[in-house]
């Protein structure tokens, strides 16, 4: 049989004589199965697993190491960079008021 196919009045008259109606019961569950095959899609196929170790990544339940020891910075030098780059950025005509630029002389 072809999906085109379409039984007629005789047709149906023949299965439900042959086997006590058994025939006309498989075509019609077959006509269904055939009408969900096409009305559902197949599901989606599961994403594989993480792999075990996740690159770049440091272990679960452990932090990165602190900075170096020569990275620690006092505070008021931190501060006073950041100043002369607000002052450089935002006020390039005037003089720079951080403290630690050489006064320019004219």
């Amino acid at each position: 049989m072809t999906a085109d196919w379409e039984p007629g009045v005789e047709d149906i008259k023949a299965m439900r004589a042959e086997a006590g109606g058994a025939d006309l019961r498989a075509f019609m569950r077959q006509q269904i199965a055939a009408g969900k095959a096409r009305r559902e899609k197949p599901p989606a196929p599961k994403p594989p697993p993480p792999p075990g170790h996740r690159p770049g990544a440091w272990p679960a339940g452990s932090s990165p190491p602190g900075p170096p020891p020569d990275w620690e910075i006092p505070a008021h030098v931190w501060q006073a960079a950041a100043r002369h780059h607000s002052n450089e950025i935002h006020r390039p005509d005037l003089p720079c008021d951080c403290g630690n630029c050489p006064e320019e002389t004219p």
